[in-house]
């Protein structure tokens, strides 16, 4: 089962995403802010994080990735980008930060699944 952690400010996303993951043989990890979200990855070892880039706090979703990538404990572990900012430049930001991927709210549950499957090497 893979474990999956979802950092998101906004309660009603991280359930939306939740429902779309939960019919998959998944663990499933939430926080609601960048600190939570890096204290979680260091606590559980997820093997995929779902990472809002505007978030409340000390962190943005951009500070956290670039930390998750600097521990090299989590270095590797796959991180998808997901923000209502959708321009070129957004997107540029997202992967120089060190996301694997930058999908642009709203997304489809589909293009969440097919994503997530692809880059934990399995159907989720």
């Amino acid at each position: 089962m893979h474990k999956i952690l979802i950092v998101e400010d906004h309660a009603d996303i991280r359930r939306l995403i939740r429902m779309t993951l939960e019919f998959e043989p998944v663990e499933i990890h939430e926080a609601a802010d960048a600190d939570a979200g890096l204290a979680a990855a260091r606590g559980l070892r997820p093997e995929l994080v779902l990472l809002d880039v505007m978030m409340p706090g000390t962190m943005d979703g951009l500070a956290l990735c670039r930390a998750l990538r600097a521990d090299p404990a989590l270095a590797k572990v796959p991180v998808v980008m997901l923000s209502a900012r959708g321009t070129a430049a957004d997107r540029q930001a997202g992967l120089d930060a060190g996301a694997n991927a930058y999908l642009v709210k709203p997304f489809s549950p589909m293009q969440l699944l097919e994503l997530s499957g692809s880059l934990l090497g399995t159907t989720v």
